[in-house]
């Protein structure tokens, strides 16, 4: 696959990412367009193959840590947040066993 195939998908995958982290948010939803595409649009006069690829490097990882790590919380009051937890966040969560499991 071409560079800039490889390119497009991950600015694709991008924007999908961000439509999924930040639901409901149109602040969030217009904030993280706006900082996609001013990024693409800065890079886009790149030619060098090794920059491309730590660039895309750099959006690959981006994107995996918004998809893992970002979590959204909504004000309820002056002092208290409701988590937003997406089921993708919940996946990895196992919980510990107090009493060890004996095998027979």
């Amino acid at each position: 696959m071409g560079s800039r195939l490889k390119v497009l998908k991950l600015f694709k995958m991008l924007h999908r990412t961000r439509q999924q982290v930040f639901k409901n948010d149109t602040r969030a939803l217009e904030a993280a367009r706006l900082k996609i595409n001013q990024e693409f649009r800065n890079k886009k006069e790149e030619t060098s193959s090794d920059r491309i690829a730590e660039l895309m490097k750099i959006g690959s990882d981006v994107e995996v840590i918004l998809r893992t790590s970002v979590l959204q919380g909504i004000h309820t009051d002056s002092n208290r947040l409701l988590l937003v937890p997406r089921k993708d966040l919940l996946l990895d969560n196992t919980p510990y066993p107090d009493i060890p499991t004996r095998k027979p």
